[in-house]
């Protein structure tokens, strides 16, 4: 089925079968970067493997944490269980060469926000995509905390150069746009500041930062604002501790499975283990908006109403079935909270009844590659009325999915969303460089022919 440079997808008969995603690839950072600033051991079970989140892992070892792969599944091959032994942050050392990112974005701005507040001189780097995306925006609160950070391009493109420093100054600052990448880095800096952080979001973003830290014992302070917003508070100085964590099943990636599922006319599928934080289920939410059929069996602590052992992260398993989409609008909060989800969202809202509106996507244009350009392209290749205009999307439904060669533009989330429409469209898909998936998703295209019946 796959060429070196291609894979060819044909449309499915049915779709069966019980998945066991990556561990959340968001989750899995900040596990990596938080065992290493904590003094002692931490375990981290079920960790995504895929290309972001080694990188990640490669980092901590080359500022002086023992990073070692304590096991994995043999029927698994997209989940690692990481034994981290770390100094603490006050033990890590200055590294001898240039860090390098790969592809990954969250590694880039959040390790940014970590060393900011270490006294050594780190370079951030990447592949071709990853200096392409923009940096100003962590760039701007950290200086004002203290660190020196300079960038190419007029301090706005990798490689990021980050001189930190000790201790940091606390700040007050707002988001001007909803990231909770840049959030993270501020908060990891506030770590090494000498008084009160506070972080404000006019949109509320994904807080497994904050989650993990009151899990580790730094105590994190969330107050909504009056404008709909939220704030998050720390004092610095508090020392990081070291903990074990298992981490959920990555609903970004679930996220995939279940528009499959509910626009093929013959599907039900199980996905294990999917991590239904409240700031990140919004993918699950907007679906069932569009009436899709989708039950949720929380685990463990989380099935009593409370969050499971993960570090205060609940879990579900989720059942998807066949259903009849309709429309819906989105507007730039709902875009803020399934940022991610978006692209794959675009094709559930291909195949529903009527109209869907996306307002306020610009964010999209700043991932691994414009995916608004990228998602209008491939839809309309496959017979999809598709309307830009700046960044807003209305989408025209109810079409017949017709097999056509998409370019995934090294993109993991485009590849992944153009290869579930193959499973119900009415000729093979083609989807040009299709390896990006593992950039998250190691054993994406397996399980795909997987779960045909």
């Amino acid at each position: 089925m796959i060429r070196a440079d291609a894979a060819r997808v044909a449309p499915a008969a049915r779709l069966r079968g019980e998945l066991r995603l990556p561990g959340d690839k968001s989750i899995s950072h900040r596990a990596l970067l938080l065992a290493t600033l904590a003094r002692g051991e931490s375990r981290i079970t079920g960790a995504g493997d895929g290309a972001d989140v080694r990188s990640t892992a490669g980092i901590m070892q080359a500022l002086g944490a023992s990073v070692a792969l304590s096991a994995r599944d043999a029927a698994d091959d997209r989940n690692v269980d990481y034994r981290v032994v770390s100094s603490g942050a006050d033990g890590l050392t200055e590294p001898a060469a240039a860090l390098e990112c790969g592809n990954s974005g969250t590694s880039l701005r959040l390790i940014a926000g970590m060393v900011a507040g270490l006294p050594m001189t780190c370079i951030l780097d990447g592949d071709a995509s990853l200096r392409r995306r923009p940096v100003a925006r962590i760039i701007e609160p950290l200086r004002a905390m203290g660190a020196e950070l300079h960038a190419r391009n007029d301090d706005s493109l990798p490689p990021l150069t980050v001189v930190g420093r000790t201790p940091l100054r606390a700040v007050d600052v707002t988001t001007p746009v909803p990231s909770a990448q840049v959030k993270s880095a501020i908060l990891l800096a506030a770590l090494r500041a000498d008084g009160r952080t506070t972080v404000r979001e006019h949109v509320a973003t994904r807080d497994h930062t904050e989650r993990m830290l009151r899990a580790r014992g730094v105590p994190v302070d969330r107050v909504a604002e009056a404008d709909g917003g939220v704030s998050w508070s720390m004092n610095g100085g508090v020392a990081v501790q070291a903990i074990d964590q298992q981490v959920p099943g990555d609903v970004s990636a679930a996220a995939f499975w279940l528009v499959a599922a509910s626009i093929h006319p013959d599907a039900e599928l199980t996905l294990r283990g999917v991590g239904v934080n409240p700031t990140r289920r919004a993918v699950i939410d907007l679906l069932r908006a569009m009436g899709a059929d989708i039950e949720e069996r929380p685990i463990g602590e989380s099935a009593a109403g409370d969050v499971d052992a993960g570090a205060g992260e609940p879990m579900a398993d989720l059942v998807v079935r066949s259903a009849y989409l309709r429309a819906i609008d989105l507007g730039p909060a709902d875009v803020a909270a399934a940022i991610d989800e978006i692209p794959v969202l675009c094709l559930a809202a291909a195949r529903a009844r009527g109209t869907t509106t996306i307002r306020g996507a610009g964010e999209l244009r700043h991932k691994e590659s414009d995916r608004i350009a990228g998602i209008a392209t491939g839809l309309t290749a496959m017979g999809v009325q598709v309307d830009v205009d700046g960044d807003d999307l209305r989408i025209h439904g109810g079409a017949t999915l017709r097999g056509a060669t998409t370019d995934s533009l090294d993109d993991h989330r485009l590849a992944m969303t153009f290869a579930v429409a193959g499973l119900s469209a009415s000729d093979t898909m083609t989807i040009e460089r299709p390896d990006s998936a593992a950039i998250s998703y190691p054993g994406f295209l397996s399980d795909l022919e997987r779960v045909r019946a």
